[in-house]
């Protein structure tokens, strides 16, 4: 009994001699207890960072594959082991697959370390494992043993899939899915071929296993893993696609040549689409790059606020059309945005805008049990799309589409002083765009009677001021004079009131006030004749002053980056 007792106070006495890092008894304890999601928490809280770990420095006596790294911090021993594996970034592999070749280099297939956590390890040393070994690892050190981490080949998996993902592209022969082309009026059937791919993650497991296991350090031949890829649909299949489930058509007559192009060039992009039931469709990455060599033109187009000449100036026309087409067919709308400011091809609400520096886009989903063909096509005046399909509807199930405006935001006018124009003639030298809210409703009908109304989007339309010169131009400085400071009041009652005084003669087509294009939908009662409520931005017409609309469709500056309208 004594000698136990004895034992027992010996053990004691040289365990408290010792002092392991707190980091092991919270790991026994762990392994003794369950841990609390407080304990969990604080934790983490705790855990040191990657950057303190990288500068952690590892104990004297410690190498790595012979070479001594005592001393260093775990940053440094990394440099060591990258420096060790780059005696192999000349090797040169040959990847085959699909009867092809892919030469690359050791560097490529990304060989290092598999025991990638060494110098982590390394730093440790001493640290971890049982108490015995702990003590051991740390007499050792102080007696001059010192300890050498081996290095294992293997390869950095991550890397090595993004290099074959690139890669793999120079021998893949891709499958050429089945397809439609419409000639005629009808459609006419092309049948596919199949491809053989490399499957990337499977070949990396290959490779990873290769230079871990039967590596000689000499260059090599690696089969990577393939598989046959038959093409999608079927005569049958694309048999189906038959009834027109929806059309749409917008009007571009009194565009530019280039504009023209540039909205004819992406419809182009987009006929002959076939979506399976599920695919999804990307209007901007079908049509883009906007460059000469895709077929573009400089067109005027809003960019930062300002309107300017870019290749595919114009081409939002393209996808309003096809958004038109797609809400007759009932199709779904992944990502659809309106304008920054209203256009003028199509009503408020059904727009679809795009912007490949905004990361605007309209994407659609086939959610129809068959697949759909995209028809577009221009005919120098207008831009059509037709989508076909199977109907699933009930020949009495029919739907309606209709613009509320919500808000109504009149311009600014910008009025400035021209000593070049004859006294009191006004000119408009930037239209601007009446700024507008709304929403689209779809209204869905059985035997021709309505059976739902729903909140279809939501949009919302920035105003832009317009800029009026008027001429203070005369032979009595006094006129003129007087005049601008009608003009430098900025205020539309005294210009006009000056106007018809000091010019009474002059004829102007420019309005002195701004009629909106559109009225709200269903304004306040105390709302006269459907317009919109007062506002400081909605100024009181001039004494006998004629109130003429502004032509909407004059460009005007964008408050954001769209690329056309």
């Amino acid at each position: 009994m004594k000698k136990r007792f004895l034992s027992i106070i010996m053990s004691l006495t040289f365990a408290g001699t010792l002092v392991a890092p707190t980091n092991v008894y919270a790991e026994e304890a762990g392994e003794a207890a369950s841990v609390s999601e407080e304990e969990l928490a604080n934790e983490e809280a705790e855990a040191v960072s990657e950057d303190e770990d990288n500068l952690r420095i590892i104990p004297k006596g410690i190498s790595i594959a012979g070479t001594s790294v005592g001393g260093m911090t775990v940053a440094e021993a990394k440099s060591v082991v990258d420096d060790y594996f780059a005696q192999y970034d000349d090797v040169s592999f040959t990847l085959s697959a699909n009867g092809q070749q892919i030469n690359a280099t050791g560097a490529d297939i990304c060989i290092g370390a598999k025991n990638s956590d060494v110098t982590t390890k390394a730093a440790n040393y001493g640290s971890y494992g049982n108490f015995a070994e702990r003590f051991k690892a740390s007499k050792d050190l102080e007696e001059g043993r010192g300890k050498d981490f081996a290095l294992s080949l293997g390869v950095d998996r991550a890397a090595l899939n993004t290099y074959l993902s690139s890669a793999s592209s120079q021998v893949n022969d891709e499958a050429s899915d089945d397809y439609l082309t419409r000639e005629n009026g009808q459609f006419v059937f092309h049948e596919g071929s199949s491809g053989v791919v490399v499957q990337v993650d499977e070949s990396v497991d290959i490779i990873a296993d290769f230079i871990e296991n039967d590596w000689d350090k000499q260059s090599a031949t690696i089969e990577l893993s393939t598989i046959v890829k038959e093409p999608r649909g079927s005569k049958e299949e694309l048999a189906e696609i038959k009834d027109l489930l929806g059309s749409f058509n917008t009007d571009y007559s009194s565009s530019s040549t280039a504009r023209k192009n540039n909205v004819a060039n992406g419809v182009g992009f987009i006929n002959g689409t076939i979506l399976y039931p599920g695919d999804e469709f990307s209007v901007l990455n079908t049509i883009t790059p906007f460059s000469a060599e895709n077929g573009y033109m400089l067109a005027g187009s809003y960019e930062n606020g300002t309107t300017v000449e870019t290749y595919g100036g114009g081409i939002c026309q393209v996808s309003t059309t096809l958004y038109g087409a797609v809400r007759e067919a009932e199709l779904g709308i992944v990502t659809r945005s309106c304008h920054s400011m209203i256009v003028t091809y199509v009503p408020p609400s059904q727009d679809a805008a795009i912007a490949e520096s905004g990361g605007k886009d309209f994407q659609i989903r086939n959610n129809k049990n068959y697949p759909i063909y995209i028809e577009g096509y221009c005919d120098g005046n207008k831009a059509y799309f037709n989508i076909y399909g199977k109907e699933e509807d009930d020949p009495a199930h029919s739907v309606k589409y209709e613009t509320e405006i919500t808000g109504v935001n009149v311009q600014n006018t910008q009025w400035v002083a021209d000593p070049n124009v004859p006294l009191g003639k006004m000119t408009t030298t930037v239209g601007g765009h009446t700024g507008y809210s709304a929403r689209l409703w779809k209204i869905v009908y059985e035997n021709g009677e309505e059976v739902s109304r729903e909140v279809y989007n939501n949009s919302k339309y920035n105003p832009s001021n317009r800029m009026v010169t008027v001429g203070i131009a005369s032979e009595d400085p006094n006129l003129s004079y007087a005049m601008l400071q009608a003009v430098n009041t900025q205020d539309v009652t005294t210009i006009a009131n000056a106007i018809a005084t000091y010019a009474p003669g002059v004829a102007n087509s420019t309005p002195f006030v701004i009629t909106p294009k559109y009225k709200v939908t269903n304004p306040p009662e105390n709302a006269q004749d459907g317009a919109a409520p007062a506002t400081p931005e909605t100024p009181t017409p001039a004494p006998d002053a004629t109130t003429q609309p502004v032509p909407e469709e004059i460009p005007a500056p964008q408050a954001t980056g769209d690329t056309a309208n």
